[in-house]
Order: C-alpha cells, then structure tokens, then sequence
C-alpha cells in the first residue's frame, strides 16, 4: 500500500502456512523510496531482496529486541516513529476485515478466497479515491 495516497498498489494471497515475510518480492514494483515493516521483514535476507527488487528504497523496518539485548529508548522512540506511518497503511484493513468480514475466511479454495479478497481491495481503492458513477474524485 502506498503510504501517501492510501492505494493499494499490489496484494498477494497465499495459504496460512506461508509467512509474510516470503511475500514480499511479490509486494514491490520496484519504484518505492522506503519500506516500513515489523521486526520480521529485518535481517541480511531481506535488505538483499530489497536492493534487488527496489534499490531507491530505504529500509525503515522495526528494530527487533533479543534475549539479552533488550532495545534502547532511542531504539523503542524509533521505532513509534516508524509505526506510526505503518499504522497508516494498516488502517484499511480494518475496514477490509472488521467491517466487510474477511477477517477469517471460509475456505473455499485458494483461488476462490484471493478472487474475492483482490475485488474487496479493488472497492476500498474505489470507495477511498473516487466516485466512478457520481463523477466526483477527490483530490489528493
């Protein structure tokens, strides 16, 4: 999702047992500035795939805290920073799966579930950007 005009620009669908994180070469077109994620998008792995896929982006993943090395205040300060924009993106997902029910999906085939999720993303496009039968749009 676009952090400044709110689209979603691309979605991916895959079973439960496939973690977020595998998703992300399928979730970038390459033109982004920055990548804000959690602490599970971090590591050498990802800032590699990164580089390849979008080399403009900068990285702004959440710092992870380990067993002995809890983070710092200027670590936790950061990261509030970088979640606040991260709560932008995330907030029409509440709408997608609080409002319109698809916070737990029936299963009816794989291809069913992401048929039905790419047209919920395709209204909230519709619903946050323009008024195709009024003819009104609204400015960014």
């Amino acid at each position: 999702m676009d952090s400044h005009s709110g689209l979603v620009h691309s979605a991916s669908v895959t079973a439960g047992n496939v973690h977020d994180s595998h998703e992300l070469p399928n979730l970038l077109h390459g033109e982004e500035t920055r990548l804000y994620g959690d602490s599970a998008y971090r590591g050498e792995r990802q800032r590699k795939r990164l580089k390849q896929i979008a080399p403009k982006a900068k990285d702004f993943t959440n710092k992870r805290a380990y067993k002995n090395r809890p983070l710092s205040d200027a670590d936790k300060q950061t990261n509030r920073r970088k979640s606040a924009v991260r709560s932008k993106v995330e907030h029409p997902f509440l709408t997608f799966k609080r409002l319109w029910g698809f916070a737990k999906a029936r299963y009816r085939g794989l291809a069913k579930n992401a048929n039905r999720a790419y047209a919920m993303l395709a209204l909230l496009n519709v619903s946050k950007w323009g008024r195709p039968l009024t003819g009104e749009v609204r400015s960014a």
